[in-house]
């Protein structure tokens, strides 16, 4: 039932926008279009997430090393700022043409929040593309994601229409008529409300000009449109190659091994776990060095031990998600690696061939 109701959802409010848009063609608006617009940003951005979440989606860019099942951010987070910035432009076009009287906005402010509203549709449907076009792993519930932009073109649609009823309702009263022939032409294109649409269309590439220009002052790139979608791995519009993933298991040793600084985790070779890759340091070998001799010798203790383990070294494992965290670990962790060592050497024969041998293949 839960299912039935997740996946009906976007249909129900697809149906909704249309039957909104169909009242605003004939004239006759619904007052409550705003609310059902709120209730359609709302669902979607908690769908986007949640089909971000279960794609096992990162914030890494293509070039970060990530591990198992993990996939690398959707958008160059370098770029990040620039794609919000043309959502936040085109969401308050849609808002100063909802919630501002057309008395109130001069007929050139009206085309460029209409232009401003078409570059966030043009963006909304590339981002859609970027998670749902890509060939690997598709799944039918993936095209649920498409119902946020089918939505949003319905709502731009509507907004427009309705300025366009609303204008030709207005008593337009031309008190000042421009000497300039030119000027006096452009006036009277822009009073033609029916041209606002066209208009809007040619404003688009302007208006993204001028965006570029003011975020390149807070240091994007003229290019980071292009790029937001490019310099990324994995889906539709990706053109970069990311290394494969690790294999972690979820053993937060490991994942420090793999996942700290280099200089600080000190990483020495690549070893086999579970039938899988994965990157070894001397902490680990160490560790599992100590386990070995703790299982050959205390079987019991290293059952209670092991059990402990598994219950808690997991779940701080799945909190390891950044270097810094990586490298604290190990250097809280390096006390621990001292008294292994130490036991290791006073109960081993061969110490360092048991170290030296952990994680090579037949062996856990």
């Amino acid at each position: 039932m839960f299912m039935i109701i997740f996946l009906s959802v976007p249909i129900l409010l697809i149906i909704w926008e249309l039957v909104l848009f169909v009242r605003e063609c004939v004239n006759n608006p619904f007052e409550a279009s705003v609310a059902a617009d709120a209730l359609v940003f709302l669902l979607g951005a908690i769908y986007l997430r949640l089909f971000l979440l279960s794609k096992w989606t990162t914030l890494f860019d293509w070039d970060e090393q990530i591990i198992n099942a993990e996939r690398h951010t959707p958008i160059y987070t370098g770029s990040l700022f620039t794609v919000v910035v043309i959502f936040i432009i085109a969401f308050t076009g849609y808002v100063l043409l909802q919630r501002v009287d057309l008395t109130d906005l001069p007929p050139l402010i009206v085309v460029l929040s209409i232009s401003a509203m078409y570059l966030g549709m043009i963006q909304l449907c590339v981002f859609t593309f970027q998670l749902v076009g890509t060939s690997i792993e598709n799944d039918e519930m993936d095209y649920f994601v498409i119902a946020l932009p089918v939505c949003c073109g319905i709502i731009t649609a509507r907004t427009i229409l309705r300025k366009i009823h609303e204008w030709k309702e207005l008593e337009i009263k031309n008190s000042k008529i421009q000497e300039n022939k030119i000027l006096r032409i452009a006036d009277e294109i822009l009073q033609n409300a029916n041209l606002w649409p066209a208009l809007a269309i040619l404003l688009i590439f302007p208006l993204l000009g001028i965006l570029i220009m003011i975020l390149a002052l807070f240091g994007q790139a003229p290019d980071s449109v292009i790029k937001a979608w490019t310099e990324t791995s994995e889906w539709a519009l990706s053109t970069k190659q990311s290394p494969p993933n690790l294999h972690v298991d979820q053993h937060y040793l490991c994942t420090v091994a793999a996942g700290g600084h280099t200089r600080v985790v000190k990483p020495i070779r690549k070893g086999i776990r579970h039938g899988h890759e994965v990157i070894v340091n001397r902490q680990l070998c160490i560790a599992n060095a100590f386990e070995e001799v703790l299982q050959e010798k205390m079987p019991r203790a290293h059952r209670v031990i092991r059990d402990f383990y598994d219950r808690y070294g997991f779940p701080i494992a799945k909190l390891i998600r950044h270097k810094w965290s990586a490298d604290l670990v190990y250097i809280l962790m390096k006390p621990l690696e001292w008294i292994f060592l130490i036991v290791l050497y006073f109960t081993d024969v061969h110490p360092e061939n048991r170290i030296a041998v952990q994680y090579m293949g037949d062996r856990k």
